[in-house]
């Protein structure tokens, strides 16, 4: 007589709960995590993009952010449309929805308080200029921004503004340290977001944060 093993269907129902259990527990943090990683490559390719078009425009009709007039044609808008593929630009805030039809707004957390963000949550201003790339990044800045420039010589101004990596989806929170030292050499970030304070002039565009540098700077 042969004896046959295997297991009853109470065992494999147990098991398949504990697998249920442990999965709902770890694909969360997986899914940050992946999502974080997104966030952290687009942002990358922003800046680099920004500083391309900045420095090719340089190079074909002579003139960058120092030059900058705020005026036709010498304005951010009409460099960087020329030089990247921008689909729509606004100016306000008034037409830039979120996918519930809400107003666009930035989510800034009191735990580690930006440079340049004050209170709870920041919107894009009436004065501002807002550019939508074709990859879904969103650029915004003050529409009368001109000579940003850090050159010898010159009064030094360096302008500022903002990239979301992703546009108007959400989260729309603007990037900072998972704990409250927001120091250069302490702020750790393990899941960047979508939002980055920039600041740019000359042909150079960089982060506006310690912790949009951090996530820049990170491996």
């Amino acid at each position: 007589m042969r004896k046959i093993s295997g297991f009853t269907l109470a065992e494999v129902l147990i098991t398949l709960g504990i697998i249920g259990v442990v999965a709902a527990m770890t694909m969360p943090t997986l899914m940050n995590s992946t999502q974080g990683a997104q966030y952290k490559a687009a942002y990358k390719k922003a800046l680099s993009a920004l500083s391309q078009a900045v420095t090719l425009n340089v190079a074909l009709d002579e003139w960058s952010f120092a030059d900058a007039t705020g005026s036709t044609p010498y304005t951010i808008t009409e460099m960087l449309s020329s030089r990247m593929n921008v689909v729509r630009n606004e100016v306000g805030s008034a037409n830039i929805k979120d996918a519930k039809g809400q107003s666009y707004k930035v989510s800034v957390s009191t735990v580690g308080k930006l440079q340049g963000v004050s209170g709870t949550s920041v919107s894009i201003a009436s004065d501002n200029t807002t550019l939508f790339f074709n990859d879904g990044i969103m650029f915004t800045y003050p529409t009368a921004t001109k000579g940003c420039t850090q050159a010898d010589g010159a009064d030094p101004k360096v302008c500022t503004g903002f990239i979301d990596v992703n546009g108007i989806k959400a989260p729309n929170r603007i990037v900072q340290c998972d704990n409250a030292d927001a120091s250069e050499t302490k702020c750790e970030i393990k899941n960047p977001t979508d939002v980055y304070p920039v600041k740019f002039y000359d042909q150079t565009v960089l982060p506006n944060s310690t912790p949009a540098r951090a996530v820049l700077y990170s491996k």
